[in-house]
């Protein structure tokens, strides 16, 4: 199989490691392959890709969609490496409220499967980073919301105390003060 999946600490998220072929010349690695994704338990039609560009110590999130548009991500680290966050907002879930992270790089090819149900968010631990993620929705304006980074009640262990947040990320809200 060119993956090895293994589920976090909730369940539903799973972080992917590709098999990488190397030599010489450079590698080579499959990075999405749908038959092989669903033996892992994740069964997603993705509909969109995107990608994002940062500077270190820039924080991105903590990002969903509500529903009917929201969205599941496979999220790849391209070049660099940051600390990628999944957070359970699913109100009626044993999980909700609880975090999950993997450190994803250039280096080392693993990707994040979050699934519908969660807010994302990542942190860029390198001097810059390009993600690439795979979305199971398209982007809704009228759908997008977020939560506040440093949220107590979440209580995320980011590795870094001062982030470079953008001015829409700087005013979202308490996940308590979100109506799902």
């Amino acid at each position: 199989m060119p993956f090895e999946f293994k589920k976090l600490e909730i369940p539903e998220v799973i972080l992917v490691s590709p098999k990488v072929i190397s030599d010489e010349r450079g590698f080579f690695l499959e990075t999405y392959k749908k038959t092989e994704f669903i033996k892992g338990g994740i069964n997603c039609d993705f509909v969109q890709d995107n990608q994002s560009f940062s500077s270190k110590n820039v924080l991105r999130g903590l990002h969903f969609q509500k529903s009917p548009k929201a969205q599941g991500k496979l999220v790849q680290c391209l070049s660099g490496k940051i600390f990628d966050v999944a957070v359970d907002i699913r109100p009626n879930s044993s999980y909700f409220r609880k975090w999950v992270c993997a450190e994803l790089s250039a280096e080392n090819k693993n990707m994040l499967y979050i699934p519908e149900g969660f807010a994302h968010g990542f942190v860029t631990l390198s001097e810059t980073s390009k993600i690439g993620y795979k979305c199971s929705d398209e982007y809704s304006p009228e759908h997008n919301a977020g939560i506040i980074w440093n949220d107590s009640q979440i209580n995320i262990n980011w590795p870094v105390e001062s982030p470079l947040l953008s001015d829409k990320d700087k005013e979202l809200p308490l996940l308590r003060n979100i109506k799902f």
